[in-house]
């Protein structure tokens, strides 16, 4: 990519697309497409088409997607798998009509198979059933995945997936109901600091570990990705390092300042045991994330504060 390629971030105000935003600006590229989902509905075929044809990016950044925490995913699938399979379809296809010089693919660790070995590598993709809570929105990602292969095989388009880990950041989702667990933890501590509650129950018994990566740290690895892989399947990106709930309630309590309890319902169930990225891959490819966990919680945090008033 030149400094004055023609770039389209799909899905620019979300936390992912807004992160890839800042790092190329940061990085002096000028000539950036943006469209908000008023100005372009990703799912409309004849809209994308028009828009790839008026346009004609040189390089796309697919990170557009219908997101959401266990309960959105497993409340909403027919709009889970619906929704994302029209986006990617349309960018896609649009891409290789339009001759876009390179694509890279935004996915979900939600791919691998429920039971998989840890860490998760590329190559467990397909072999086992998935978890069913977010099967709706894993098939769809797992067919963009297998959409840039084809295309790359059939008509030698340069599309690439990565699969980003577990995400937080600025722009992160604090929805009560469908946001992801990090998330949900700092609003969750920080409406009972506020309101002075004594207790903070969490579901479980905190044991699972999960992998969080700071969605800044993210765009820094697309970005380089973008100039430096040119592969068929996927590459994972995460920190390669995981934390259990248990202790990740108890940072998150901290960095909040909240002084009161934490009660685990052990009633309620822990959900997948453990889901850790295996990252040697990325690592080989010359790529290692930046911000630890803390760091980024507590500027995950005070962006937080200047954006949700309760």
């Amino acid at each position: 990519m030149e400094k004055t390629s023609k770039i389209y971030v799909a899905g620019h105000n979300g936390m992912v697309g807004s992160a890839i935003l800042r790092k190329l600006t940061a990085e002096g590229f000028s000539n950036i497409i943006t469209r908000n989902s008023k100005e372009l509905d990703l799912r409309n075929q004849n809209e994308v088409s028009l828009f790839f044809e008026a346009e004609k990016p040189e390089y796309v950044f697919l990170a557009a997607a219908k997101v959401g925490g266990i309960v959105a995913n497993n409340t909403y699938r027919a709009d889970f798998l619906y929704d994302n399979l029209q986006i990617q379809n349309n960018v896609i296809h649009s891409s290789y009509v339009s001759q876009v010089k390179k694509l890279m693919f935004l996915g979900s660790s939600c791919i691998y198979p429920k039971m998989a070995p840890q860490p998760l590598k590329e190559d467990y993709l397909l072999t086992g059933l998935l978890e069913e809570t977010n099967e709706p929105y894993a098939i769809a990602k797992i067919a963009g995945i297998k959409m840039c292969d084809a295309y790359r095989s059939q008509y030698g388009c340069n599309f690439i997936s990565v699969m980003p880990t577990n995400l937080y950041g600025y722009n992160d989702n604090y929805h009560p109901q469908n946001s992801h667990v990090l998330p949900a933890l700092i609003r969750r501590f920080h409406e009972a600091k506020v309101s002075n509650s004594l207790e903070v129950t969490i579901w479980g018994t905190g044991t699972p570990k999960r992998e969080f990566l700071f969605a800044d740290d993210l765009a820094d690895a697309c970005f380089y990705l973008m100039l430096n892989y040119d592969e068929e399947n996927l590459i994972n990106i995460g920190t390669g390092k995981d934390i259990s709930i248990k202790e990740l309630a108890f940072m998150i309590k901290e960095i909040v300042g909240y002084t009161g309890h934490i009660n685990f319902d052990t009633s309620k169930p822990d959900g997948t045991p453990r889901k850790l990225m295996d990252v040697s891959k990325l690592l080989s490819r010359g790529w290692k994330y930046k911000t630890e966990l803390e760091e980024g919680i507590k500027l995950a945090y005070e962006d937080f504060k200047t954006k949700y008033t309760i």
